[in-house]
């Protein structure tokens, strides 16, 4: 029999606990304020109804535990994800997964890059050797028997990235800490990219990932993860797809989707990255994309408890074993 599957991708803007202190220069959560934080943010889980949900920008797995328990449908979900740990400058926030679908085998949480990548940052001396925020890898077991891996990712933002010494008013030091970030973030696609080749090359399993890659589809960093421009192989081998693109019941002309609004401009900024498995075109497919939706009206509306993303919302119809073994 089909099963219908639905993935979900959620930045959720800042969740910490009522009194902790996340960044220099923003005032922790008052009681109150977490309260309607955590409320929002159960509200906007039973919205999407997925059966699994990436986080992005968590600071407490508590805090994040609070507002399952407040859901309707995932106070029983299993919940996979770290708190932030301590390093030099501003704590840095985690992700999260949380799954109605059972997890397959322990999840494992990447800090350091594969590969023992060591990429040279502009006048940094240390080499970028982690993530700039870990990479989280959930087995998770279908529905019709099969296995899926699961990743959740966050990637470096386009906010230069400043050295203790450089002032924002020198055209050379903004120019160098841009270019710092660009460099973070292209790090942070090929530690990903890596992960993903190699956990392909040991065997074929179906792929997805979840995250805010704080760049659009067609980005080089975003299409270092895809994997795009190989060559002497399959078009498909070892790729990942955007969800938009390869849906089933695309509408060109209501392709409106978006995830972030900045500066007048509607960026989509947050994305679920599949498979060959579920490409159309694929003769491994056990599934297809159905639908990409994104519950996005609250950017407008500016609330002061709810996220600053939208968040992407992807219909994946599996075939069933019939269907696979036809």
């Amino acid at each position: 029999m089909p099963h219908e599957i639905r993935f979900a991708s959620f930045n959720v803007f800042n969740l910490a606990l009522p009194g902790a202190r996340f960044y220099d220069g923003q005032e922790p959560y008052s009681i109150s304020q977490y309260d309607d934080k955590i409320s929002w943010l159960a509200q906007q889980i039973d919205r999407l109804d997925a059966d699994v949900i990436g986080f992005q920008e968590i600071f407490s797995q508590d805090a994040l535990r609070d507002v399952l328990a407040r859901t309707r449908h995932f106070r029983d979900a299993h919940h996979a994800g770290s708190d932030p740990q301590p390093r030099d400058g501003p704590l840095t926030p985690s992700v999260a997964l949380v799954s109605r679908l059972p997890f397959a085998g322990v999840p494992v949480l990447h800090r350091d890059l594969p590969r023992q990548l060591a990429i040279a940052l502009p006048d940094t001396p240390t080499p970028m050797t982690q993530f700039t925020r870990p990479i989280l890898q959930v087995p998770l077991a279908l529905p019709d028997g099969g296995t899926l891996q699961a990743f959740v990712t966050h990637m470096k933002s386009k906010r230069p990235d400043w050295n203790p010494d450089e002032t924002e008013d020198d055209p050379y030091h903004l120019g160098i800490a841009s270019l710092r970030s660009l460099i973070r973030r292209g790090t942070d696609a090929l530690g990903l990219r890596y992960l993903l080749t190699d956990l392909l090359l040991a065997q074929r399993v179906p792929l997805v990932v979840m995250g805010d890659f704080n760049d659009d589809a067609g980005a080089v960093s975003t299409q270092l993860v895809m994997g795009t421009g190989r060559r002497g192989k399959s078009a498909l081998y070892e790729r990942l797809f955007d969800s938009l693109r390869i849906q089933t019941g695309r509408d060109p002309s209501r392709d409106v989707g978006y995830t972030h609004l900045h500066d007048g401009a509607y960026l989509t900024l947050d994305h679920v990255l599949v498979s060959e498995e579920f490409h159309p075109a694929s003769r491994y497919a056990i599934g297809e994309v159905l639908e990409v939706l994104y519950l996005n009206d609250h950017l407008g509306l500016r609330l002061a408890a709810a996220s600053d993303h939208g968040q992407v919302l992807v219909r994946i119809r599996l075939f069933g074993q019939d269907a696979q073994t036809a």
